[in-house]
């Protein structure tokens, strides 16, 4: 089956976003977002532009590890993304950027007493570098068109920094900001093992800076180990799915150096569908739930997003 009115080119270069939706789209509570295809490559000059909504409903906060039980949440998520692909050291790179606007309602317990707050504003802004390290050369619009027909075994390694970018008030306990700084270090694998099969996993450490505005405290997080895999189902050109799930641990945090009974281990299921239409156009949706919630995480996640591509 063909996309009408679309060169070859614009329809291989619909196979890479997802990748950019996933990985800019990214929840909010770090560690426990999922990203399918997050290391497939693309031609060199490939910029793709990315509006999503996102809508989380449950045990969740914006800062998932902070000292708040029996949270009930419906937070939102408004999103404009840009990322492009370039080479390096004759290699297929990415250069990520996104802006979140955040808004919704929190309630729950804290200190013995309940809790609520609805907040609305901008949200910690990421950026992320990733680079294919083996499998995926820097390629040009024919090479790329082989490479999908024949696609080898990927390994790749990427970092994502969080900037202290959303608002926080050093007063309230539930905010939309981290007020601190995060970076995720992760190395990543794609096997293409059948013409329209893959299986792709990938393993992180999240690291934190301290929040030295915490209630009139220095709060600290240890990090988290976070893995995730995703089996991917190729249709055509452009249009795929995947069933995901990971795991993560870790996180344990500390306010005025006095330990939290909040280690996180915990996993997430979900699904992702993307859709390519009118050339250099797609849809993608994205729904995720907590299995394993030992420490918060019980929360249900949906995205849906637009993507628009061009060379």
């Amino acid at each position: 089956m063909t996309i009408p009115n679309v060169t070859n080119l614009h329809r291989l270069l619909l196979l890479f976003l997802v990748a950019v939706a996933n990985s800019l789209l990214a929840h909010r509570a770090v560690a426990q977002e999922l990203t399918p295809r997050a290391f497939w490559p693309a031609p060199v000059g490939t910029k793709v532009l990315v509006v999503s909504y996102q809508h989380n409903d449950g045990d969740i906060v914006t800062d998932p590890s902070l000292p708040i039980t029996g949270v009930e949440s419906g937070i939102n998520f408004l999103q404009a993304s840009y990322q492009q692909t370039f080479a390096a050291f004759g290699r297929t790179a990415n250069m990520q950027l996104s802006l979140p606007y955040s808004w919704g309602k929190t309630e729950g317990f804290a200190f013995g007493e309940e809790r609520y707050r609805k907040t609305s504003g901008l949200a910690d802004m990421r950026m992320q570098v990733s680079i294919n390290l083996r499998g995926a050369p820097a390629m040009d619009g024919a090479a790329f068109q082989q490479y999908r027909k024949n696609p080898r075994t990927i390994i790749g390694a990427s970092l994502l920094i969080q900037a202290p970018t959303g608002d926080y008030a050093s007063d309230k306990l539930i905010n939309i900001g981290t007020n601190r700084w995060s970076a995720k270090p992760a190395v990543g694998l794609i096997w293409p093992f059948h013409p329209s099969w893959m299986l792709e996993a990938e393993a992180g450490v999240w690291v934190y800076g301290d929040n030295d505005e915490f209630l009139g405290a220095t709060r600290k997080q240890d990090p988290i180990v976070s893995t995730e895999v995703h089996l991917i189902r190729r249709i055509r050109p452009g249009f795929w799915m995947s069933l995901d799930a990971n795991y993560y641990s870790g996180g344990r945090t500390s306010v005025a150096s006095v330990k939290d009974e909040d280690l996180q281990r915990n996993s997430r299921f979900g699904a992702t569908i993307v859709y390519p239409f009118a050339g250099h156009h797609a849809l993608r949706a994205a729904y995720s739930t907590g299995v394993v919630t030992e420490s918060g995480g019980d929360f249900e996640i949906f995205s849906i997003s637009y993507i628009y591509l061009w060379h």
